[in-house]
């Protein structure tokens, strides 16, 4: 991915994988060095690029892919966004009309993709990459392209986000897609993106990433701290202190010194012979003392509240609870399903905007069949944990309109439809 636009290699540019500066031809005694003028304005950053967010989009991608609770809170937010889907027919057609569609859709279905390596993956792996490209970059968008024959939609072929950028006209906003040789202006009927949190200040979205760098920062540099501290404690030892025994009475100073040495020596080989689960033994004039970080557990404790802190910090800024990503601090069963409740609410409404993309290219491919019909992308968020929950309150729905019919508030026709509803 180049940031700079470069000419085309020629027969006096350097060779690739060489880079000089492009400079004019000029005579061999002069200076091949250039003004400040003139490397300012050969390195500047163009408005454009700076317009399109790509190099704050670059910094999101690097802080993703480096940090580990910053890729798994992307993880997270994608994987709890992409859950399973189906399209749906809306009412209206007769049933053999219908279940062609349906029929079409399924097909559409597990074809709509393409991985980078050729690979029909289909919408699971869709849903995927859309999702993660919304929630780390803020905006995910492709083309919807046709079969030969226009009998249908063949693919979806998404484009890198890092490419889009808003168009220079002030009056007709659009959005561009710069390619190396080339610009192409999005406002075509083939294409759709979706945005994250747009507004007038972000119209080309905002990443849920967009308060964490400077807090992920800080992290990464008390792990650093933590790192070198450990290394300049070093492992813990044991330091053995041996008193020599008194000399004897006629004990000549070599016979002294020879005494004293084996005894060492064997003091030694007894320490260092010692397994995991052995105690040494030895007279009382060896001391084993602990050579360690003093106190221990009180170093350790700081940077693990200093690092929670830092932790929590970084799901904040994500709209996560931590629990979400592993981290246990103790929470009780309802308040953490209260919390996932709230996460869920907020996985629905992207879900909402990526359904309607999703219904754009499956009504497309059902107009190109000449079905008249239109369809629906309904997401599955049910987990099998809820199904007691679920069954409980669809009771009570059924108990209390059983009650308002027998109490006559409402009529035949009207507690049939409620209870097709239930069903």
């Amino acid at each position: 991915m180049k940031f700079f636009k470069r000419k085309k290699p020629s027969q006096t540019e350097a060779p690739p994988g060489v880079q000089r500066l492009a400079t004019k031809a000029r005579p061999s005694a002069k200076s091949p060095y250039q003004t400040m003028e003139r490397i300012g304005a050969m390195l500047k950053m163009s408005p454009a690029e700076v317009r399109s967010g790509r190099y704050r989009t670059m910094l999101y991608r690097f802080l993703c892919d480096n940090i580990p609770v910053v890729n798994s809170c992307i993880w997270t937010w994608s994987r709890l966004a992409a859950a399973p889907g189906a399209f749906r027919i809306e009412a209206g057609g007769n049933d053999h009309l219908v279940e062609r569609a349906q029929q079409r859709l399924e097909e559409l279905t597990r074809r709509i993709y393409m991985d980078a390596g050729g690979q029909t993956t289909g919408m699971p792996a869709l849903l995927v990459d859309m999702f993660r490209s919304l929630f780390r970059d803020g905006i995910f968008g492709g083309f919807v392209t046709v079969k030969s024959d226009a009998s249908g939609v063949q693919q979806f072929v998404p484009v890198d986000s890092i490419d889009i950028r808003l168009g220079d006209n002030p009056g007709k906003p659009s959005l561009m897609l710069e390619m190396e040789d080339r610009t192409i202006n999005l406002s075509r009927p083939d294409f759709r993106h979706l945005s994250l949190s747009t507004g007038v200040e972000s119209p080309l979205g905002q990443s849920v990433l967009q308060s964490v760098p400077f807090v992920s920062y800080i992290e990464q540099q008390l792990i650093d701290d933590m790192r070198r501290t450990s290394h300049n404690a070093g492992f813990h030892r044991l330091h053995v202190k041996i008193n020599p025994p008194e000399r004897m009475a006629g004990e000549s100073d070599s016979a002294y010194t020879d005494r004293i040495n084996g005894y060492f020596d064997s003091t030694v080989s007894m320490i260092r012979s010692c397994e995991v689960d052995d105690n040494p033994v030895t007279w009382d004039n060896v001391a084993i003392e602990y050579i360690g970080p003093q106190p221990g557990r009180g170093g350790t404790n700081n940077w693990f509240y200093n690092h929670r802190a830092m932790v929590e910090e970084i799901c904040a800024g994500t709209h996560l609870a931590p629990f979400l990503l592993g981290y246990s601090y103790g929470d009780t069963t309802t308040w953490s399903a209260f919390k996932f409740d709230v996460v869920m609410r907020q996985v629905r409404s992207v879900q909402a905007e990526a359904a309607q993309l999703l219904e754009w290219i499956g009504n497309i491919d059902l107009a190109l069949a000449g079905l008249d019909v239109q369809c629906r992308f309904v997401f599955d968020n049910s987990f099998a944990y809820q199904a007691g929950d679920l069954a409980t309150i669809q009771a009570q729905r059924t108990d209390s309109l059983l009650k308002l019919h027998q109490a006559g508030l409402v009529d035949d026709e009207t507690a049939r439809t409620k209870a097709g509803e239930l069903l």
